[in-house]
């Protein structure tokens, strides 16, 4: 092997001195021949590679572990340092931590046509509309939008505060409870289902004597997009208990509930107030659960036995997008609330009323 000579290696000890940052004595420690090269090379590698700078305002970073990363002003990193420059001049540079690299630009939220006064933008059924594509329901894409996502929540709490104060109005039994105690989360419950894309691609919220959880019949709003938004009320999926004594009341007297599925207010909004005879969502009628037979010690030939076999008793009416962004989309969700009113009071008098009691009581009639 050749020795340095002494003019090469001070040459060499002051470029290396320029680049990284070692003690003098530790350098004239080192061997001067070809494996103290390498070795006061690799050094300065390491060091240099821990100050990595890459692209990151707009951006999210994630951990990339078993990646190699290219050293300090390699051309695979001063290539891709310039390609992100073209793509957005206005970037900024901060260090990126190790194991991490950059995985997309986050998107931000448009500055102007979002709705005013409680109003639902065309921005909100975009988004959701987004969601409905597998590639978009995924977290990653998620993290890069959640921008555009909060100023979506936002304008939609705003829409449930004007639905409250107006279901408030109408249905003084519903308290006035913040958006918070009634909005329901946008993430899905994937533990039992075969369907695991992680978002919902509608925003909802439901209202009760007793907010959005509890045992009394409820109002269900949904926004979501392709004309499936929709209001809805009554008990779905009400528990045991709650079921046997709603029964009950049937057994003992069904009138009351058979006058309010009759009122021609109630069936124009939600159908004939009798099961579809293919079976399909009719007034109360026609719900994924509802049972093949009588229930348990009833009569099959009983004459109530439609509604004796529902375990459901809710119905729903669906809007147009074109309705949901109309500016008087509250005042058509105020009149399907007084058509929905007496219908939720009756099933909450089944359910805490003694038979005798609940099943005459007529005070929604005469309103």
């Amino acid at each position: 092997m050749v020795q340095e000579t002494k003019e090469a290696r001070s040459g060499y000890e002051s470029d290396i001195s320029s680049k990284i940052s070692l003690a003098s004595d530790a350098l004239d420690d080192e061997p001067i021949g070809q494996g103290g090269r390498r070795k006061r090379l690799r050094s300065a590698a390491s060091t240099q590679a821990k100050s990595t700078k890459a692209v990151s305002k707009g951006t999210v970073s994630t951990s990339s572990r078993g990646k190699r990363k290219a050293g300090h002003g390699s051309p695979a990193k001063k290539k891709h340092k310039a390609q992100a420059e073209d793509e957005d001049e206005g970037i900024s540079e901060v260090d990126l931590k190790d194991g991490q690299e950059i995985v997309g630009k986050v998107v931000q939220a448009p500055q102007t046509g979002w709705g005013s006064n409680g109003q639902v933008s065309q921005h909100t059924l975009d988004f959701l509309a987004q969601l409905r594509d597998p590639s978009c329901n995924e977290r990653e894409w998620f993290k890069l939008h959640e921008p555009v996502y909060r100023r979506c929540e936002k304008e939609f709490k705003d829409f449930i505060e004007a639905f409250t104060e107006m279901l408030v109005s109408v249905d003084p039994q519903i308290p006035p409870l913040p958006p918070k105690d009634v909005v329901h989360r946008i993430y899905r419950d994937i533990r039992f289902s075969n369907d695991k894309t992680p978002y919902k691609t509608g925003l909802s919220a439901s209202f009760s004597r007793s907010g959005r959880k509890g045992i009394f019949a409820f109002y269900h709003i949904l926004i979501k997009p392709g004309d499936e938004s929709m209001i809805a009320a009554g008990a779905w999926c009400p528990g045991r208990d709650e079921l046997s004594l709603i029964r009950n009341h049937i057994l003992h007297s069904p009138d009351r509930l058979r006058e309010i599925l009759s009122d021609p207010e109630f069936v124009a909004n939600f159908g004939e107030p009798r099961p579809h005879p293919e079976g399909k969502r009719r007034s109360v009628f026609g719900h994924d659960d509802e049972l093949k037979t009588a229930p348990k010690g009833v009569d099959k030939h009983h004459k109530d036995i439609d509604l004796l076999k529902c375990r459901s008793l809710a119905v729903s009416r669906t809007f147009t997008d074109k309705q949901v962004l109309n500016t008087d989309f509250i005042e058509q969700l105020k009149n399907v609330v007084r058509v929905l009113r007496p219908f939720v009071h009756c099933l909450n008098d089944m359910i805490t009323l003694p038979v005798d009691e609940g099943s005459d009581s007529n005070e929604d009639q005469t309103d």
